[in-house]
């Protein structure tokens, strides 16, 4: 069985309309470089880890694996199966396939046809519109253990938008053939589908109000407390952000420029306020950093 993953040197946004980006996973975050990152085409990284052709589209193909040992103990921690009967997931975890991807690699592709069920099993995953003059809107930032492609599959719809890694990443694929028989087995699946989009649609509409309304430097600051609230490895008063992120991500995912993300980093690391520690940024100071995302409001 095989898998398609794309070849991702063109397009690399975060949260907002923006333009494409070019940064390297693997670039340093010195602000030089950023800039000259932002302003240059990045070459893709070669990819050993799985043998693939090219297609004349563009598009690589991969071969998916079966399902390790402990899937099982993951499916059952995700809210949407948590409820199956034990022989249901049993045949579940036979059917579902781990498919590895580089950093920047596409999963599917906006209009395409839905096929899988995914969730990320490592790494991270951004939910990417293409909208016209050759920008792109990121709609979701994705971690372990988060779904996507439900819905699409579900409703026998295209995937209304493309996924694309932010760095070398395992996706757990159910086919549609698979899940679809499931969910209307089993309802209580489809509930669960509907709390998550309901959590992030709120979410999203939160972020439009903030796009909207707040100064860019609220909004970095608010962009680098959520993720460190959701996924920050906490050692004191320190919070470190597990995964490497840059200036022009930053800038993405804040609606905003690589130059003024560079400018106000800058001075949030002399000040203190956050670190640059190989390659992760480290928060130094999460209360302060909460005082500006907050200093909106209370003004």
């Amino acid at each position: 069985m095989v898998m398609k993953g794309t070849s991702s040197a063109s397009r690399v946004p975060y949260l907002t309309a923006t333009p494409e980006s070019t940064e390297n996973h693997h670039d340093t975050d010195e602000d030089g470089d950023e800039r000259r990152r932002a302003a240059g085409r990045a070459r893709p990284a070669r990819d050993i880890a799985a043998p693939r052709s090219r297609t004349a589209a563009g598009c690589y193909h991969r071969d998916a694996m079966p399902v390790p040992d402990d899937g099982e103990a993951f499916l059952r921690a995700h809210p949407v199966f948590a409820g199956l009967p034990g022989r249901e997931l049993t045949a579940l975890v036979r059917a579902a396939r781990d498919v590895s991807y580089r950093a920047r690699d596409y999963v599917f592709m906006e209009d395409e046809p839905a096929e899988g069920y995914w969730i990320v099993k490592q790494g991270h995953v951004k939910i990417v519109r293409h909208a016209r003059m050759g920008r792109d809107v990121v709609l979701e930032l994705l971690g372990p253990g988060e779904a996507f492609g439900g819905v699409a599959v579900l409703d026998r719809r295209p995937y209304p938008a493309s996924a694309q890694t932010t760095e070398a990443s395992v996706m757990t694929r159910i086919a549609r053939d698979v899940i679809v028989p499931l969910a209307e087995r089993y309802p209580s699946m489809v509930r669960e589908m509907a709390l998550m989009i309901g959590r992030r649609l709120r979410t999203a509409h939160d972020s439009v109000t903030s796009l909207a309304a707040d100064p860019v430097e609220a909004r970095l600051a608010a962009t680098l407390v959520r993720i460190a609230t959701r996924e920050g490895q906490a050692a004191g008063s320190r919070v470190t952000l597990p995964f490497h992120l840059t200036r022009q991500s930053l800038a993405d995912m804040t609606g905003t420029t690589v130059e003024t993300a560079i400018r106000i980093m800058s001075r949030w690391q002399r000040g203190g306020l956050v670190l640059d520690e190989h390659g992760h940024l480290v928060l130094s100071d999460v209360a302060a950093l909460r005082e500006i995302a907050a200093a909106v409001d209370a003004s």
